[in-house]
């Protein structure tokens, strides 16, 4: 803990807040847990630790991007019964019932359906019969189980946090040539320049060394800050590097690999060892959102917000300005305009208000034109109250939401005018 970056102690307990930990005893509404944890070599008193690369690799491990290895992840990770509940451990599909309930006046049956677009797991089922009114209460748990995958995110117990931006197969990964071992996690060794986790890279020393004596490496923290009179002088990472050493390795940790991919030797040293990873609960399953068609908002005609109500991904400025700066104007003008609240307007081209046109009502009836059939509508006729005549109605698209603020600059005494000039019909 001496040996990292302060600030950045701060963010590794944040994270550990949102670390996924065992399955708690307690019934929380959300609940987040692994199934299949590791143990770590290095700890500081209270104790699933990864095989690690400190490595550029393919372009894929960015400062905050990580690669992991695919099988590493994947190992990690009926009817309802006479008395209307669900089996243990059974599989619910969606708009599928799990529970039923008999109500004794009406004499019918009520069942509650699944609303998620996701199958679960029966986690827990109990019964509580201690009620007021005698009444029989059910407490359903679901369990909902998945792998990591691209867009998770990880974090070490010292801030180095990261999102998973590959997974590699196993026959492509590097692998060492003494052990044959291959990597389950590339980190790129530019986050550690900015970062400053020292303390990160003295846990990889230590964890290795204790995984080769078969022993667990004391890391308190501030316990060998102070040098004893029969201790001789030197770094930290110096004496953890003894370990490596007497077994036969490199004092810093450093081996040759080979490549997956082409079987050559990689022409570097490469920095690795095992290190304690957190899974957090930051997941692309839980945040994804995809959108066609759907609700609008009755003011704006815009999209609504919101996962669950079924919206769209907010389009915000950065993201503009990121399409500006690539040239796609279409697309910025498709996501802004056209996909968001297209809007044809009918504007007056002499006064330039687009708040005082009106549809004129004819006062001719229709007539019949087929007998038998409904009789045809005449064409709608649009006029400008202020100017008193139908002559210099244009049609123009805008974003509603244009229209909507031309609306509330007139309730402010506040007149907005178009100017129009030629150009492609609409």
């Amino acid at each position: 803990m001496e040996a990292g970056r302060k600030p950045w102690l701060v963010y590794s307990s944040g994270k550990g807040l949102h670390n996924l930990t065992l399955c708690s005893i307690s019934d929380p509404r959300i609940s987040y847990s692994i199934r299949i944890p590791e143990q770590v070599g290095a700890a500081s008193r209270i104790r699933a630790h990864q095989n690690l690369l400190v490595d550029c690799f393919f372009g894929k491990s960015d400062q905050s991007a990580r690669i992991f290895r695919k099988s590493k992840l994947d190992k990690t990770c009926l009817s309802i019964d006479s008395d209307g509940l669900p089996h243990v451990d059974q599989m619910i599909w969606p708009d599928e019932p799990y529970c039923s309930t008999y109500n004794e006046v009406t004499n019918k049956t009520f069942l509650f359906k699944k609303k998620d677009s996701e199958p679960v797991y029966v986690d827990y089922v109990a019964v509580d019969t201690k009620t007021k009114k005698n009444l029989n209460k059910v407490n359903i748990r679901f369990r909902h189980p998945q792998n990591p995958v691209i867009g998770d995110k990880f974090s070490s117990r010292h801030g180095q946090k990261g999102v998973c931006s590959q997974l590699w197969p196993d026959i492509d990964m590097p692998f060492s040539e003494p052990t044959g071992m291959r990597l389950d996690l590339i980190i790129n060794s530019c986050a550690f320049p900015s970062r400053m986790t020292i303390a990160m890279l003295l846990e990889f020393v230590a964890s290795k060394g204790g995984s080769l004596h078969g022993k667990f490496k004391d890391a308190t923290p501030f316990r060998n800050s102070v040098k004893k009179d029969d201790e001789e002088s030197g770094s930290k990472s110096a004496s953890l590097g003894v370990m490596l050493k007497e077994k036969g390795f490199n004092c810093h940790g450093c081996e040759v690999l080979y490549s997956g991919v082409y079987g050559t030797e990689l022409t570097c040293e490469i920095f690795i060892g095992p290190v304690y990873y957190q899974w957090l609960r930051h997941m692309v399953s839980d945040k994804y959102q995809v959108r066609s068609t759907g609700t609008i908002d009755q003011v704006t005609r815009q999209p609504i917000k919101g996962q669950k109500s079924g919206g769209g991904i907010r389009f915000g400025e950065m993201e503009r300005d990121s399409l500006l700066a690539h040239g796609a104007a279409y697309l910025l003008h498709d996501r802004l305009h056209t996909c968001s609240d297209y809007h044809i307007a009918d504007v007056c081209s002499i006064c330039g208000s687009m708040l005082t046109t009106t549809f004129q009502q004819p006062r001719k009836r229709p007539v019949r034109e087929i007998g038998g059939l409904r009789p045809a509508r005449a064409p709608r006729k649009v006029t400008c109250h202020a100017c008193q005549s139908s002559k210099g109605m244009e049609k123009v698209a805008m974003p509603y939401i244009f229209r909507y603020l031309a609306a509330e600059l007139a309730a402010m005494n506040i007149k907005m005018t178009l100017k129009l000039t030629d150009g492609v019909d609409i």
